[in-house]
């Protein structure tokens, strides 16, 4: 029997022990199979599986089966969630040998010993951050901690700021590593290390796994990945592999040397110098840099990498027998610098196939170079390596070219469970102006306002912008009686869950509501949104991307993008076979362009249509009623 056959008897053996009895599913079938055979051949395979599909079943079966070691990747902490804490214990306990599953993070992620044993010992020598001082209280609590966590893992503390955690955490640039450090055997991190080398299916986040890629040091050896939620593959290893200097990395990496060269006037230097590149930086942001740093720029960072090199001589020339705090801080200090200093070096010219960029905020720009494309990299430093699995509910339909998988790879759209047809209705307001046109703004609010009335709240609205979201928001908050929820009044766990457990609340929320979220039920029988999600046209990166794609820079960067995001904030709306309800589009043009309105709708689910606010609205009422 093969791989794809044992799979398919135990998933439907799996999903027949799901609360409620569970229910066979074609397109979980089809992706079950698709996965096995990935790990039978150690090919490669882009699978599109729609909403409700269970593609978390579908490839954890068959990679229990096949006996290798397989990283799963996640893009959100809420599918690395589900994974650890629901489905993988689920289904361990259908097996007749549970399976041997861990969870890495980044190593920051994790309470290091070394530096809360020297906060307790030296309280003044943690960073120069007087609001974020580590009290007695804050201390005894850090310890508690250390002594009673098996995993040291932030998440497990509920309220820690990140000043106060940065003080007793370490990054990948910082540690000195298990056999340079006084806690070595006892170390967080190590310990996790060792967990997920243990282990048969590792979870990770998708950041940590493109930094992986990149430098290849990160994390154990493994046969297979599986990328979920891939739609997100581009940005994130685009982000993971570029480089950036600003001046908060400047201060601290100052602050960290001075609790070891007291009397060295180079941290003060470095200091200055971040103040020189602040105000050289501020008047670049949103620029591109094509041939690479300006003039004036160019000197500002040759004189921060002379006194950064400064700095790192004298934490060199501090004594090999110095006592073993001191000499631990020093070790951290100097790596930490090593990386500062190498990155200007990066930074200081153009690099081929890159693009260069001056991001905000203007409190703390910073200069950035990431690559232009990220196929060669996934070629070179993945796909050759290893197999691999990527899903998502929306994949780019170039998906192959575009993450430089072989020409070999299997790619299939297993669709979704759920009726669509009957279940929800996309309405595009058809009859509003133009959203490049004045009126469009004060037509659109009285749209929503209309359409939030008749769904009684229970209302996600999707925004573009802020200023778009706030000013909906106060506007609607004034004349409905039902409560208007807005992003940056909460934790966005917090928001999720009082629109969740408050049917009749509505939640404005902006880009990072439009997907990795779920609100099942009558909660969310609504969702709006207010323009065509196409990227910022300035945006440095894009704008590079454009111009290599040449006259196809609309449908070759734009559109797809466009598409996905549209497809996942629609995608707000049906989470469950039970829910119901209207997306409301207020753009026209996804019902006037004649150019790309197609390649928009085909990238949604496949919902029956209208232009008739009426329509939607009786249908809104009658689900009011009924619930």
């Amino acid at each position: 029997m093969t791989i794809a056959e044992q799979s398919l008897e135990l998933l439907a053996q799996v999903t027949a022990g799901l609360p409620g009895g569970g229910e066979r599913r074609g397109g979980q079938d089809e992706m079950t199979v698709t996965v096995a055979d990935a790990l039978a051949s150690n090919g490669h395979a882009v699978v599109q599986a729609g909403t409700g599909t269970g593609k978390s079943l579908a490839y954890l079966v068959p990679i229990a089966l096949s006996g290798q070691k397989v990283v799963v990747a996640t893009a959100t902490k809420a599918l690395q969630d589900q994974l650890a804490d629901k489905d993988l214990p689920f289904l361990s306990s259908q097996l007749d040998e549970p399976i041997d599953f861990s969870v890495l993070k980044g190593r920051s992620n994790y309470l290091c010993l070394q530096r809360l044993n020297e906060a307790e010992s030296e309280p003044g020598l943690g960073l120069d951050l007087d609001d974020a001082a580590l009290d007695d209280e804050t201390l005894e609590n850090l310890r508690l901690f250390a002594e009673t966590s098996k995993s040291g893992d932030r998440s497990e503390l509920a309220d820690v700021s990140d000043r106060v955690w940065q003080q007793v955490s370490v990054s990948r640039q910082e540690c000195p590593g298990a056999n340079r450090c006084p806690e070595g055997e006892s170390c967080f991190a190590e310990k996790a290390w060792r967990r997920a080398a243990a282990a048969d299916v590792l979870i990770v986040n998708l950041y940590l796994y493109a930094i992986d890629v990149a430098i290849q040091c990160i994390l154990p050896d493994h046969d297979m990945v599986i990328i979920d939620e891939a739609h997100q593959l581009e940005d994130i290893v685009a982000n993971a592999t570029g480089r950036y200097l600003s001046p908060a990395r400047l201060v601290t990496a100052a602050a960290s040397s001075r609790a070891v060269i007291v009397d060295s006037e180079a941290p003060g230097e470095v200091e200055k110098a971040a103040t020189m590149l602040k105000n050289r930086l501020e008047t670049l942001v949103g620029s591109r840099l094509p041939k690479g740093p300006p003039d004036e720029l160019g000197r500002t960072l040759d004189l921060v990498s002379g006194r950064v090199a400064d700095l790192l001589n004298d934490l060199r020339a501090v004594p090999s027998d110095a006592p073993s705090d001191v000499l631990n801080r020093t070790i951290r200090a100097r790596q930490s610098i090593s990386s500062v200093l190498d990155d200007i070096s990066y930074l200081r010219w153009a690099v081929d196939d890159e693009v260069m960029w001056v991001d905000g905020p203007t409190h703390n720009p910073s200069l950035r170079s990431t690559p232009l494309a990220i196929d060669q990299i996934l070629a070179e430093n993945l796909w050759s390596q290893r197999g691999a699995v990527l899903t998502s509910a929306t994949m780019p339909l170039n998906a192959t070219s575009q993450f430089g998988l072989p020409s070999s790879t299997v790619e299939v759209d297993v669709g979704s469970p759920f009726d669509y047809e009957s279940n929800a209705l996309l309405y595009c307001a058809a009859d509003l102006p133009d959203p490049r046109n004045q009126q469009h703004r004060e037509s659109q609010l009285q749209e929503i306002e209309s359409l939030v009335s008749a769904a009684g709240g229970r209302t996600l609205a999707l925004f573009t912008s802020w200023g778009a979201m706030q000013q909906a928001a106060a506007h609607i908050e004034s004349r409905v009686p039902w409560t208007v929820l807005q992003q940056g009044e909460g934790s966005k766990a917090q928001l999720l869950k009082s629109f969740i457990e408050n049917e009749e609340t509505c939640l404005f929320a902006t880009m990072s509501f439009w997907q990795g979220i779920d609100a099942v039920g009558p909660t969310c029988n609504l969702v709006i949104i207010d323009r065509l999600p196409f990227p910022r046209p300035d945006e440095p990166l894009l704008q590079a991307r454009r111009e290599r794609a040449g006259a196809d820079a609309f449908r070759v960067v734009d559109l797809p993008r466009a598409a996905i995001m549209l497809a996942q904030g629609a995608g707000r709306l049906i989470r469950s076979a039970t829910d119901r309800g209207v997306v409301a589009v207020l753009d026209p043009r996804l019902a006037t362009s004649r150019s790309y309105r197609w390649a928009l709708l085909g990238a949604l689910p496949p919902m029956r249509r209208t232009k008739d606010r009426s329509k939607a609205e009786t249908l809104l009422r009658e689900l009011r009623r009924n619930q």
